[in-house]
């Protein structure tokens, strides 16, 4: 098989808007000529949803998601150009869906990667580079040995790199360009908050002796 490179991967981008993930895999089904690859994507649809990501997308839904139980809440607004899209069922049902996964995910933080603050980057930057088990490694392994680890840990707080909850083989990432395909219109997570019932409430804790005293009303 012919090795992908990055360069490769790059200026197939550039031409097709499409994803990096959907331009390597392009490119692997065919064998990396350039040509054929681009004409894959076309295809598939997913370079004409890349040329759609440029355009602007300030109407959509305010989508919100109950667990059962009531302990997790999720708000999260996806913006969509029209309000016609945004009134079809499958739009709708692609923010619920996305509610769900929002839900099911307690560690993600950010929309995307690049949504990351620089300065929780560099903590965690600080912390790898701080790892005993790198301790005797030379300065340029190290490097590429934390930038790896970096990379996975800033992946698993950004809610468009989960896989998601219903098809594991595609990310939220790809969720939302089939989206944008079926629909014909850009679409965007713009932001999201998870409610967990308790969260950041210190409570109160007792022994078990004492949680029988206090429902007996016995004083010490």
């Amino acid at each position: 098989m012919v090795e992908i490179s990055a360069k490769l991967v790059q200026e197939l981008r550039k031409k097709t808007s499409a994803g990096m993930m959907d331009c390597k895999k392009a490119l692997k089904e065919n064998n990396g000529n350039m040509v054929q690859a681009e004409d894959w994507l076309r295809k598939k649809g997913i370079a004409k949803a890349g040329k759609k990501a440029d355009r602007v997308a300030a109407e959509g839904l305010v989508g919100s998601y109950i667990h059962t139980g009531g302990r997790v809440g999720v708000l999260v607004e996806v913006n969509c150009e029209t309000d016609f899209v945004a009134r079809r069922p499958e739009f709708q049902e692609l923010v619920r869906n996305i509610s769900m996964q929002i839900a099911a995910c307690p560690n993600i933080e950010y929309v995307t990667v690049a949504d990351i603050p620089e300065e929780i980057v560099q903590k965690e930057k600080d912390i790898e580079m701080g790892r005993d088990d790198l301790s005797n490694k030379p300065d340029n392994v190290k490097e590429k040995i934390v930038q790896g680890r970096i990379d996975k840990r800033l992946k698993e707080l950004s809610l468009v790199d989960q896989p998601y909850i219903r098809d594991q083989s595609i990310l939220i990432e790809e969720l939302v360009r089939q989206g944008i395909n079926q629909l014909g219109e850009n679409i965007q997570i713009r932001r999201f908050v998870r409610f967990v019932l308790g969260e950041g409430v210190e409570k109160e804790e007792l022994s078990f002796a004492d949680e029988v005293a206090a429902q007996t009303g016995r004083k010490e």
